[in-house]
């Protein structure tokens, strides 16, 4: 699936994908599956502890390296020719990326012999590298040919997305052998996790139904939504249950750094605000997709914290905090994402961009929430003792959020008041489904 994955990403970043180059991707990717398994059993268990200590490591560094090339040339200004990328430095890397781990399964071959047919070891080792080879190709194949219909139409936003699935695969390899993300087992998190995401996803589907830039009155409504929800979360998903253990001096150290943190973020990364057109951050290259997509993503960095803390909470069953308070934030976090969501892809289609490409930059904004939470839980459960100080950091950088940019987005000339009211609203909504959810 690994290999399906990254010949999908191939398939996206190519303009047109022939038999041959097809066909040249599936032999890649199928043959080095099947040797690393082979060459594992022939290494046999004198190099198991070197190999388990290099491979992940070095399928993690070519598929980041991979990636963050390909989210590189999607945020660029610069319209590039698109290049077939199916030469032998190109393919080597990424076959031995996504095969290299596969080297410990050849060690185990020799601990637990392979028995697939009445012969001798070697020949069912032979056998069962063959079985991986062509199972690998025949995925492979499919993947190239998916991803090059979709990338066709959707250019550089599908080139952005398959940067971020190398960049996935190679985090997952490397947590996986760390043994770090067991916790993911637990489908309570797992759903909990993603649920922020999902927000994001429907927001940036609106693309395909509003015909028109949001009406202002929408937006004012909107924003006072989204406002209103993350102040809840702040104050009482986050800050109260570390004040009310009897932190209040490390929560008030947190709230303090955390919003240090959101102001020098703001001021480090190079965004641009959709409704004012203001750019804010240093002078960059990138151009206003980009730049849109970063304003978004400086949002969603501390709504992701939040949401990793408080599952941290519920799994080190810290103060109040059951999965019922948890999944309340969360349902939260997902309701304000969702126009959060819509005011990066909206303003992307009216400023001339095809629908294709800003439904994909309004996800990709929202793909740092999961990510995140998964961290901050790694943090959590590797300094148990840090909980309420990360719970009030990630409090103080939605605060500041609210008040440096949600809040005077409400004011406007018209003098509306629906805005504020909307932020009152949910504001109140949010804050009895947290209390309601610890009861």
């Amino acid at each position: 699936m690994d290999a399906f994955a990254v010949s999908i990403c191939k398939g996206l970043e190519t303009k047109k994908v022939s038999f041959k180059e097809s066909l040249i991707c599936s032999i890649w990717f199928g043959g080095f599956q099947g040797l690393m398994p082979f060459i594992g059993f022939v290494l046999g268990t004198r190099f198991e502890n070197i190999i388990n200590k290099i491979a992940p490591w070095l399928a993690f560094i070519l598929l980041a390296i991979i990636g963050t090339n390909m989210l590189r040339e999607a945020f660029s200004k610069e319209e590039e020719e698109t290049k077939p990328g199916f030469n032998i430095k190109t393919m080597f890397m990424m076959a031995v990326a996504t095969s290299i781990d596969a080297l410990a399964v050849g060690i185990t071959f020799v601990a637990v012999p392979v028995n697939i047919i009445n012969a001798p070891v070697l020949i069912n080792t032979v056998i069962a590298c063959l079985i991986i080879t062509v199972t690998t190709f025949v995925f492979s194949a499919f993947g190239v040919r998916i991803g090059n219909v979709f990338g066709a139409r959707y250019k550089s936003g599908a080139e952005a997305a398959g940067g971020i699935v190398l960049i996935f695969i190679g985090i997952k390899i490397i947590l996986e052998h760390f043994g770090i993300i067991e916790f993911m087992n637990n489908s309570d998190v797992l759903f909990g996790l993603l649920i922020p995401f999902a927000g994001t996803v429907i927001g940036s589907a609106f693309v395909f139904v509003i015909r028109d830039k949001i009406r202002d009155s929408l937006k004012l409504i909107l924003t006072g939504m989204a406002g209103g929800i993350m102040m809840a979360c702040s104050i009482w998903a986050l800050l109260y249950p570390a004040i009310n253990c009897g932190m209040i001096y490390m929560a008030a150290a947190g709230f303090i750094i955390g919003t240090a943190f959101q102001y020098l973020l703001d001021k480090a990364v190079p965004h641009t605000h959709v409704f004012t057109n203001a750019d804010e951050g240093p002078s960059s290259k990138l151009g206003f997709s980009g730049k849109v997509v970063l304003s978004e993503i400086i949002h969603h960095i501390p709504e992701g914290m939040a949401v990793g803390a408080v599952y941290a909470a519920f799994l080190n069953t810290f103060g109040d905090i059951t999965v019922a308070v948890a999944l309340a934030l969360t349902i939260g976090i997902a309701i304000q994402n969702i126009p959060e969501g819509a005011f990066v892809s909206s303003p992307l289609r009216a400023g001339g961009e095809e629908k294709g490409k800003s439904f994909l930059m309004g996800v990709i904004s929202g793909v740092v929430e999961p990510v995140l939470g998964i961290a901050t839980i790694i943090l959590v459960n590797a300094i148990p003792g840090s909980l309420p100080f990360i719970m009030s950091l990630t409090g103080g950088a939605m605060t500041f959020l609210v008040i440096e940019e949600t809040i005077p987005s409400m004011i406007t000339e018209k003098h509306s008041d629906k805005g504020t009211i909307s932020f009152a609203v949910f504001f109140t909504l949010m804050m009895v489904l947290t209390f309601i959810s610890g009861k």
